[in-house]
């Protein structure tokens, strides 16, 4: 067991010592209970179910909540995603939850509204991404630079991948070449796919024209052997000898 997951196990136990302070309203009997009521929050364990839930206690490090029956715990670290100093408030209030930990033979029911609100951010993100379309233009700021490309940030927690090779029209050996970190760039949306956006800056350079004569005089070519070209019998035919 990792550290930080013995440190998790040890705020649990020390917590659950404090349970006698809470009332028991909500709270069924073993025989109510039974093993039916383990064998569902297992259930909502594997599926990943979100609970609708009433806090109903406040114990050390977390609050106490009912499950078909079973007293569950929260830890405060799990009430939000950030930090919980008082989880005094709480009390009384309906939360969305998910089981985290289930063990019948320990009697130890752990719940997590973080991962809840986790996901909600995760979808949320997904849904922003998907919002955005291929070819769209859009301008952000280069967050950090890797040796196969850079990664734009466009705002509203999205970011994108410009690879090396869609950064210039010539080609260039590092990012850093032509891009540093925080430089604001406009870039064109190629492929969004799998929450993954690819992006181009090459694709919005103009193409320089081929050098054109302006000199106003009319560009004679000349072979090895053989007659000139027609601009330039064109020309003799005017002359006078």
């Amino acid at each position: 067991m990792s550290e930080s997951m013995a440190d998790f196990e040890k705020e649990i136990d020390e917590s659950l010592k404090t349970l006698n302070v809470v009332e028991n309203e909500g709270e069924a009997t073993e025989e109510e209970t039974g093993f039916n009521a383990w064998d569902k929050v297992q259930q909502y364990l594997e599926d990943g179910t979100v609970l609708t839930l009433k806090v109903g206690g406040i114990v050390n490090k977390g609050v106490i909540v009912y499950v078909d029956g079973l007293r569950g715990f929260i830890p405060a670290s799990h009430l939000e995603i950030g930090y919980v100093e008082d989880t005094n408030p709480y009390l009384g209030k309906t939360v969305e939850a998910k089981v985290i930990t289930a063990d019948p033979e320990k009697n130890r029911l752990v719940l997590s509204v973080k991962e809840v609100l986790y996901d909600k951010k995760r979808a949320e993100k997904e849904a922003r991404i998907n919002a955005i379309e291929a070819g769209a233009v859009l301008t952000g700021k280069v967050e950090s630079l890797m040796p196969y490309g850079a990664f734009v940030d466009l705002g509203n927690d999205i970011s994108g991948l410009v690879h090396i090779s869609q950064i210039a029209q010539k080609r260039i050996e590092s990012p850093a070449e032509v891009l540093k970190t925080g430089q604001e760039v406009n870039v064109k949306v190629l492929k969004v796919e799998n929450g993954k956006i690819s992006l181009s800056m090459k694709a919005l350079e103009e193409v320089a024209p081929e050098e054109e004569d302006t000199s106003g005089e009319e560009v004679v070519s000349y072979k090895d052997e053989g007659d000139a070209t027609t601009g330039l019998g064109a020309l003799l035919a005017g002359l006078k000898l």
